[in-house]
């Protein structure tokens, strides 16, 4: 094993055995599980059951409304005050005016917030009882409406692709969704280059270090070693969040539901009467449109550019703030030089908010070329297909983010050799200048 390898066994093995690395492991799947399981719990259960005042002054509700498990209607036409809504036993109250079906408005009063089940519930079915009056009124055969009510569906076509239907905005999702986590991922480990780098320089370890090797090897080694100590925490995140959000999501209605419910892609029959909803109002999930959108995604090779513009733009960036890290003394110091490196890749993330609306901007373009901002706004035309449609502009991205990396570390490496032994003098941006034209 070379020295460069053995710098990052020494990285790698070091930082997986700290225990701010092991608890970080854990605690951040178990956090990000529990908040999951917390939100598909009070998502199915009410805190208690409901009892819902109608006060109809108009007449069009009273005896129509249908009750739910946990959700009770009562009537009356008498206006209601509010001292006597608080003393009464009723935890809900619905006050319709005379104008409703002109206004479509009702007012909505509450002793406690209900969740948005119930919200959802006594809307519907005030709703259902609306309509059927509406057409009552203006003499509208309610099959006759039922058969012409349309809800409409919007299906895009690209004109040079026809017969293939676009889900452009889907794809930018993902594509948004992939770009984050990269521009998340890059930052998080850059700068624990750049504390790593710190760490040595103000311990004086770095002195015995190059006395063996050289400082690019040293630099070298310590990039690539907190690489795959991110690598590693990555994939367990993963993992452990797919396991625990699944057992924790399974255990909290283990006792209500059996297996084959919670296997089912929709809420079944037995959780909407549990839940007093009616199953018409439920959202459906349109499989076919989902399988649809991952149809369109060539998964391995979008997973392949991913693991690319990851790696790339994390070597691009992992580079420069290790040379801040070796041309500083402290934390403090850190700021006038972090600063305008991390704004292109702050900047990536507005440019792939623009991507996802309008992917053939000139300013999505370039974004997705110029290597400080590539690896976050590319990966969201990758998803969308939009970078494969000239295959010049993709290449080009590619070759750039790597000349931008081997760039980036040739400046690096000359920073480092100088300001990892330089200690006590507050460098500035000349003086970093210098640095790189320095011979020796």
């Amino acid at each position: 094993m070379g020295k460069i390898g053995l710098i990052i066994w020494r990285e790698y093995i070091t930082r997986v055995r700290k225990p701010s690395f092991l608890i970080m492991t854990f605690l951040g799947p178990l956090l990000i599980a529990g908040a999951v399981t917390l939100m598909v719990y009070f998502s199915l259960k009410e805190s208690s059951e409901q009892l819902v005042l109608v006060v109809d002054k108009p007449q069009l509700l009273t005896d129509k409304l249908k009750d739910g498990k946990d959700i009770h209607f009562f009537y009356t036409q008498q206006e209601q005050s509010d001292s006597a809504f608080k003393a009464g036993p009723y935890t809900l109250m619905v006050d319709v005016n005379e104008e409703v079906l002109t206004t479509n408005t009702v007012q909505f009063f509450y002793k406690e917030l209900p969740g948005i089940i119930t919200q959802r519930y006594v809307q519907a079915e005030i709703e259902k009882v609306l309509e059927k009056e509406k057409l009552r009124v203006n003499e509208v055969d309610p099959e006759v409406y039922a058969s012409i009510k349309t809800s409409l569906k919007l299906q895009l076509f690209d004109i040079d692709k026809l017969g293939e239907e676009s889900k452009d905005q889907e794809l930018a999702i993902v594509g948004f969704f992939l770009g984050y986590i990269m521009f998340f991922f890059v930052f998080l480990y850059a700068v624990q280059v750049m504390r790593g780098v710190m760490e040595e320089k103000t311990n004086r370890i770095v002195e015995v270090l190059i006395s063996s090797v050289k400082p690019f090897q040293l630099m070298m080694g310590k990039i690539v070693g907190i690489a795959l100590v991110g690598f590693t925490q990555f994939l367990l995140w993963i993992v452990l969040t797919g396991v625990l959000a699944t057992i924790g999501s399974t255990v909290m209605v283990a006792g209500k539901y059996s297996g084959e419910d919670l296997a089912g892609q929709q809420m079944t029959v037995q959780m909407q009467e549990e839940l007093g909803v009616d199953a018409d109002e439920m959202p459906k999930i349109d499989e076919s449109a989902v399988l649809g959108i991952l149809d369109q995604i060539n998964i391995p090779l979008v997973l392949a550019l991913f693991g690319f513009y990851f790696l790339g733009g994390y070597l691009l960036y992992s580079s420069l703030f290790a040379a801040v890290g070796s041309a500083v003394d402290s934390e403090a110091e850190t700021q006038q030089f972090m600063m305008p490196v991390t704004i292109p890749i702050i900047i990536a993330i507005f440019i792939a908010q623009t991507a996802m609306q309008n992917p053939s901007s000139p300013v999505v373009f370039w974004g997705s070329i110029i290597p400080f901002t590539s690896p976050v706004v590319m990966m969201v035309r990758v998803a969308m297909g939009t970078a494969f449609e000239q295959p010049w502009e993709l290449a080009l991205s590619m070759g750039l983010l790597i000349l931008g990396f081997l760039g980036t570390t040739w400046l690096a490496a000359r920073i480092y050799r100088t300001g990892i032994l330089m200690y006590g003098k507050k460098v500035s941006w000349k003086e970093l200048g210098k640095w790189l034209f320095y011979k020796g």
